[in-house]
């Protein structure tokens, strides 16, 4: 296999591990608001609270793997998007550090459930407003690069609909995980952001290919459309068979509570596919492939041992760390 194609499905490895799965605890912050009550924000931190900063450790690694094998396209995409990336980190930090300090404070806890919810919305909106940016293009003319270029109508709309399906995720995250009214109430925002996050996800992919010439052809030229229609096709399965379990459960039938959770990851599987589908193989759409962007073979060469240790190193411990608190959270304990 080509080099740089296989650091590409690497990199592409490691933005869905991302989304995935620190994609679920941004979603804990951006539902925090519709748990009012100090016990259900307490069992919220605490069904996250052993994995959200290892879930961030895929942030990392997919931002070691665009510096040292495609520098051009890091260097073109962080300069380029500055200041949403940092807007980004420092709501992280901010999110990090209302972890640490919640479960020890009295008086000033509202300030920090503030932090924790704000800065999980912000660096989920930043995240889905850099989406947007990318698949919609960055101007080639200097004179026409501003500042806030990336904002504009439809990154606006992308940054609400991974605000969406991250509180998605979280919702079936929470029915998986809890038990009583929090798993009764997740179940009911679940249904919510179920619809929400569909809808989301037609009125972007209809704007993409109306406003997107090349994506356009890739998905409807000759038989395309044929060959990838499975995508779509699965995707509303995969819907339909998230929304009856979480509705066997409003009724009070027998349920797989972890099931919902997966066909939630599913559609951000297909979602996923759906966009390499059409921008493969830009890193920078109309810009700059990832061939173009590659390190030289002997840089590509000199990472591959690191590559080959810390990929299964880092997917045996996440597993494990799973496994180990697999089952649902219990609120007898304090702290974290």
């Amino acid at each position: 296999m080509d080099l740089a194609l296989f650091y590409f499905l690497v990199l592409g490895f490691a933005i869905f591990m991302y989304v995935l799965l620190d994609g679920f605890d941004l979603g804990i912050g951006i539902l925090y608001p519709w748990f009012n009550q100090d016990d259900e924000r307490d069992h919220l931190m605490r069904s996250i609270s052993h994995v959200w900063d290892g879930n961030e450790t895929w942030l990392v690694f997919g931002g070691v793997v665009l510096f040292a094998a495609f520098p051009a396209a890091y260097a073109g995409i962080t300069s380029t998007f500055y200041l949403p990336i940092m807007l980004m980190l420092f709501a992280l930090i901010f999110r990090g550090v209302a972890f640490e300090y919640r479960f020890k404070s009295d008086t000033s806890r509202p300030y920090w459930d503030v932090a924790f919810s704000a800065g999980s919305a912000i660096a989920a909106f930043c995240q889905g407003m850099l989406l947007g940016s990318l698949v919609q293009g960055v101007p080639t003319d200097v004179d026409s690069l501003s500042s806030l270029h990336w904002l504009t109508p439809f990154s606006i709309l992308t940054g609400f609909s991974v605000m969406a399906g991250y509180a998605l995720l979280a919702a079936c995250y929470l029915f998986m995980k809890s038990r009583g009214r929090i798993q009764a109430h997740s179940a009911k925002l679940a249904k919510r952001l179920l619809l929400i996050t569909i809808l989301a996800m037609v009125i972007v992919s209809l704007w993409t290919v109306a406003s997107q010439v090349d994506i356009r052809q890739r998905w409807f030229s000759g038989l395309n459309f044929l060959w990838l229609s499975p995508l779509p096709i699965i995707t509303l399965v995969v819907a339909v068979l998230a929304w009856k379990d979480l509705h066997h459960h409003s009724i009070g039938e027998n349920h797989h509570e972890g099931r919902p959770f997966w066909y939630a990851a599913t559609l951000f599987l297909l979602g996923f596919a759906g966009l390499v589908v059409g921008l493969f193989p830009y890193l920078i759409p109309r810009q700059l492939t990832f061939m173009d962007a590659a390190s030289p073979d002997s840089s590509l060469l000199f990472l591959l041992p690191g590559i080959c240790i810390f990929v299964p190193l880092i997917c045996a411990y996440t597993f494990w760390g799973y496994r180990v608190f697999a089952g649902k959270v219990e609120d007898y304990q304090e702290g974290y």
